[in-house]
C-alpha cells in the first residue's frame, strides 16, 4: 500500500471522526490556541499600534522590537517558557502571542500611517476629537492593511501552534508528533494535511474580508483597478 492509499485509510477510519482523539475535536483546540494567542498579542498589539501610527512616536523602536521577535526560535522559546511555567496552556500561548504581535503590530501602526494626513487635518479641523479621528477616520481607511497584518499573524499561528503537542497539549500537532514517536507516516500526513486545509480556508476568509475593508474605505474606487 502506498503512502497516499495509506493517509486516505486513515483519514476514512471512523475512529479519526469522534472522541478526544478525532479531527474534529483536534481542529477545534487548534482554532482554540490559535484565537487564544491572537487575543494575547492583541493586549500588547492594538493599543501601542495605534499610538505609533497615530503620534508617529516610538516608530523606530517598534520597527527594531518586532525584527528581533521575528528571529525568535518557537520551539526554544516554548521549551523555556515550558520549564519556568510548567505544562500546560500557558507556554504555548504565550510563544504563539510572541509570534503573532509583529505582524499585527506592523499591520496597524502601517495602516494608520498610510491614510492621507491631509484627511486627518481635515478631520481636526471639522472639531473631531484625537479618539474620533482614530475611530471614525483613520480605523476605517487602514482597516485593509490592518486585516492584512491580522491575516498574517493568525496564518503564522496556525502553521506554529502544532508545536504545542512538543510539551503535550492537544490540537492538530497531536497527530504529527505522535505520529513520528511511533514512524506512523500516514498519521504525520494526515495531520499535516489538515493543518494546511485548516490554513487555506482560514486565508481565504481574510483574504475576502481584506478585499469587502478595501471597498468600503474607498467606494468610489473599483476593487479591480485598486488590486490591479
Amino acid at each position: 500500500m502506498s503512502l497516499l492509499e495509506e493517509t486516505v485509510a486513515w483519514f476514512s477510519e471512523p475512529a479519526q471522526w469522534s472522541g478526544a482523539t478525532g479531527i474534529p475535536w483536534r481542529l477545534a483546540q487548534h482554532i482554540g490556541y490559535t484565537a487564544l494567542a491572537v487575543a494575547a498579542a492583541a493586549l500588547v498589539a492594538v493599543p501601542l499600534g495605534l499610538y505609533i501610527g497615530h503620534t508617529g512616536r516610538w516608530r523606530n523602536l517598534a520597527v527594531l522590537s518586532t525584527g528581533a521577535l521575528r528571529a525568535l526560535p518557537t520551539l526554544g522559546l516554548l521549551t523555556l517558557l515550558a520549564l519556568q511555567l510548567g505544562i500546560g496552556l500557558s507556554a504555548p500561548i504565550i510563544a504563539l502571542a510572541v509570534l503573532c504581535v509583529p505582524p499585527l503590530l506592523a499591520g496597524i501602526y502601517s495602516g494608520l500611517e498610510a491614510v492621507d494626513p491631509a484627511t486627518v487635518d481635515a478631520a481636526r479641523a471639522q472639531g473631531m476629537t484625537e479618539a474620533h479621528v482614530i475611530l471614525r477616520v483613520e480605523l476605517p481607511l487602514a482597516m485593509p492593511l490592518i486585516i492584512g497584518g491580522l491575516r498574517s499573524a493568525v496564518l503564522q499561528v496556525i502553521a506554529t501552534a502544532t508545536v504545542a503537542a512538543f510539551i503535550g497539549v492537544g490540537g492538530l500537532g497531536r497527530y504529527i508528533i505522535d505520529g513520528l514517536a511511533v514512524s506512523d507516516t500516514a498519521r504525520v500526513l494526515g495531520g499535516a494535511v489538515v493543518v494546511v486545509i485548516l490554513a487555506l480556508v482560514i486565508d481565504a476568509l481574510f483574504a475576502a474580508a481584506q478585499r469587502l475593508s478595501a471597498h468600503f474605505a474607498d467606494p468610489a474606487t473599483p476593487t479591480k483597478e485598486r488590486h490591479a
